[in-house]
């Protein structure tokens, strides 16, 4: 019954008519950013949290901003997808194997209907284990001393590089590089100054906000000025726009058992929609079998992906909201936003902000009716909008970039460095580093850092507490096990080419 109470509470707040239409204006904006091709999620979030703490909103209507901008991502991505093979985030990637070649077949609105249905089951499951398991896991982790969570952010990761099977070296080198990046500035225990060059504008660190839009919206930028050619042409829908009850219920298994899927992995640190899409996607298509349409547009197969995708990036707040340490890239820039109000994200936020936590959580299930609502009658708005040329996007995207890194601290070195991580950012795209396990790092950082320090004094220097007790000692063991993953998958790929 106290979950019931609180969630109502949590309604109470959500509801409010600010942070409705707050919901509203995030969810459209979402929507838009993500159908956007390769702007996504974290862009969305990045771009709008300067704005969101310069207007002066009170915490908890900023997060149902950017949850509600985040969602709308996951929801927006596929649109891009289906209608021109072109993802708008990198979890929508699974989503262009079928939907594509269903807006081929002209059956471009049946696709983009019955992924904004899946989109919706699966944000709404996940949102129901966010509200039962959450709390449980906030009570659990009070159990959690500096050493468990040092450890616990080593395990977060080794889940970048164990779970992305693809290219585990540059996720770690990626991650090395924010670890490298947050020990910039002031030493929090000696208060000596380090790596700072000599630079007064350095003393501080590197703000959060300059590295987020830096590495993602300016390399974004100079990734789009390659692109100078005119887009494709948006495919006709059809004459059916609406998927049936037969199509839903053909979709439905694989709808939900992907929901579950994308939940468990959103929970993972540092695992993400985009694991989760392609691993659902790759179940899907083996249950399946030989005789299905997977690959040339199977419905199943664009269900499994977006209910993946969605139930993954709720299932990400849990982590963040319990733990202190973030489930994705995502929800990574939003402990940023949290950090600017001076809120501290962890099991006693439960209890201390109640208002947070609950208005967050309840704004999650309010978010999704409306993206429902927004994406099944407006699917033709939206694919017009697809149409917006470079030369109005890429000013746009500049501009808000620059005012929202500037109206923090007022200052032109934080430009000037913006630009410089923004050029880093695009070299590091260009040779296939993941950004958002820079970010990762960047966050886990310096909590790593004063963890590791605390759990070392309480210890007098004795690193044996650092092994010590069932809770540390399971998590090395995982840690181990994401560290071992790629090197089997590497050694079996290896056995199946020889053989």
């Amino acid at each position: 019954m106290d979950v019931f109470s609180y969630l109502m509470h949590g309604f109470q707040v959500a509801m409010l008519p600010e942070n409705l239409l707050i919901a509203l204006i995030g969810a459209f904006i979402g929507t838009i950013v993500g159908m956007l091709p390769g702007l996504g999620p974290i862009n969305g979030v990045a771009i709008l949290l300067p704005f969101a703490f310069a207007m002066g909103l009170p915490p908890e209507s900023a997060l149902i901003l950017l949850a509600a901008v985040y969602l709308g991502c996951e929801y927006g991505g596929r649109i891009s997808a289906i209608l021109i093979n072109v993802p708008g985030d990198a979890a929508a990637i699974m989503s262009t194997l079928d939907g594509y070649p269903l807006a081929k077949q002209g059956k471009a609105g049946i696709a983009l209907s019955i992924s904004a249905w899946s989109s919706f089951v699966g944000s709404m499951i996940a949102t129901v284990g966010v509200v039962l398991f959450a709390p449980i896991l906030a009570k659990w982790a009070i159990a959690f001393g500096p050493a468990e969570y040092f450890v616990l952010m080593v395990f977060a990761l080794t889940c970048l590089s164990g779970l992305v099977s693809d290219q585990p070296v540059k996720t770690g080198v990626s991650a090395l590089m924010g670890l490298g990046l947050a020990m910039v500035g002031v030493d929090a225990v000696t208060g000596v100054y380090r790596f700072t060059f000599d630079s007064v504008n350095l003393s501080d660190g590197i703000q959060f906000t300059t590295i987020v839009i830096g590495f993602f919206s300016i390399s974004e930028i100079l990734i789009m000025l390659e692109h100078t050619h005119a887009g494709q042409q948006v495919m006709s829908q059809g004459k059916r726009t609406l998927f049936n009850f037969k199509e839903m219920m053909f979709t439905m298994v694989s709808t939900i058992r992907a929901s579950v899927m994308g939940f468990v992995i959103g929970v993972l640190p540092g695992a993400g929609a985009t694991i989760a899409s392609a691993l659902t996607y790759t179940t899907e298509r083996k249950l399946a079998g030989k005789n299905s349409k997977f690959g040339d547009g199977d419905l199943r197969g664009i269900a499994a992906p977006e209910a993946a995708n969605n139930a993954s990036a709720c299932g990400s707040f849990i982590p963040m909201l319990t733990l202190g340490v973030p489930g994705s890239g995502t929800t990574a820039v939003m402990m940023g936003a949290l950090t600017l109000y001076n809120i501290t994200p962890g099991p006693q936020l439960f209890t201390e902000q109640p208002d947070i936590v609950w208005g967050l959580i309840a704004s999650l299930f309010i978010g999704n009716v409306i993206l429902l609502i927004l994406n099944i009658p407006l699917v033709g708005l939206f694919a017009k909008m697809l149409n917006t040329p470079n030369y109005i996007l890429i000013p746009a995207i500049a501009t808000v970039s620059f005012v929202g890194v500037y109206a923090i601290h007022s200052n032109t070195f934080d430009l000037v460095l913006m630009v410089a991580l923004g050029i880093l950012g695009y070299c590091m795209r260009k040779l296939n580093f993941p950004l958002s396990a820079l970010i990762l790092g960047y966050v886990l950082g310096e909590m790593m850092e004063s963890n590791l320090r605390r759990a070392l004094s309480i210890s007098h220097g004795d690193v044996n507490i650092l092994f010590q007790g069932p809770i540390v000692q399971v998590l090395w063991a995982l840690a181990a096990l994401m560290v071992v993953l790629p090197i089997f998958r590497i050694l079996r790929s290896k056995r199946k080419v020889a053989a």
